[in-house]
């Protein structure tokens, strides 16, 4: 069984030269120029995302986004699924739990705004793509058939010093919205990112991947409950649903399903 890991990731110049100073001949690094008409709703990231499949070889196409870490942990159980269903043809991916950590590597996001699942592992072969902001793929534009991966995806992209969250936030407006609407909104990309009354959050009492603990250790930055910000998770009618499923009803209503999930 071979897999193939992709991923993208924009004006990284100190990246690509850190993966040229690694030598492996198995890294492939593919250079593009971004093509700003695409910065709409994301789909520059779908883009981007495909270049980078269409050059998998492997069995299995192993997709991690740039804020995006898989515990250790996880890995030999992952490698058993894909072995498990390789020659599964009614197999086409492997969907992934997420913990999207928020404002602090402490917190994570449980509120109805936040997709808990999506497929980070795609059969290769099949001439499935990226769909719409790159958050998970299709086929033929269908939704793919899936079976759970037993894995987890730690999503770090909320995580950041307030200052370097504005900034963030301000590059995650321009591929969505165009640089103009980012810079009207973002006036001051060096102020305080206001994240909120921080609703919607749980404490984190696993452990961290290893890759990620230097990282965590010199976080020097407090985050407090504070105005409401205006991201969904603060809205009401965002906080009276989450509280009614997760109080409740036990299940996410109308939850987002970018996949077709298999029987056992």
């Amino acid at each position: 069984m071979r897999i193939s890991g992709f991923t993208f990731v924009r004006n990284a110049v100190s990246t690509t030269e850190l993966l040229r100073s690694i030598g492996d001949p198995k890294i492939k690094i593919i250079e593009t120029v971004w093509d700003t008409s695409q910065f709409v709703h994301g789909a520059s990231n779908a883009q981007q995302t495909n270049v980078a499949l269409k050059a998998c070889s492997g069995d299995w196409c192993f997709y991690v986004q740039a804020d995006e870490v898989v515990h250790e942990d996880d890995l030999e159980p992952l490698v058993q699924r894909m072995q498990t269903y390789r020659d599964d043809p009614r197999v086409e991916g492997l969907l992934f739990e997420y913990l999207h950590f928020f404002a602090d590597y402490g917190l994570y996001q449980f509120n109805h705004s936040w997709y808990r699942r999506e497929v980070r592992i795609v059969r290769n072969g099949l001439d499935i793509r990226s769909w719409k902001s790159a958050q998970g793929f299709r086929r033929h534009t269908r939704k793919i058939h899936v079976v759970p991966a037993g894995a987890r995806i730690f999503h770090y992209g909320w995580v950041r010093p307030p200052r370097q969250m504005t900034r963030k936030t301000h590059a995650f407006k321009t591929l969505h919205a165009g640089p103009d609407a980012a810079d009207a909104e973002f006036r001051d990309r060096d102020a305080v990112f206001d994240f909120g009354q921080l609703h919607g959050v749980r404490p984190f009492r696993g452990t961290h991947p290893a890759v990620m603990r230097e990282r965590i250790a010199t976080k020097d930055w407090t985050v407090k409950p504070g105005p409401f910000s205006g991201l969904d998770h603060d809205r009401a009618a965002q906080r009276a649903l989450s509280w009614i499923e997760n109080r409740v009803l036990g299940f996410r209503v109308g939850e987002h399903r970018n996949y077709v999930l298999l029987p056992p």
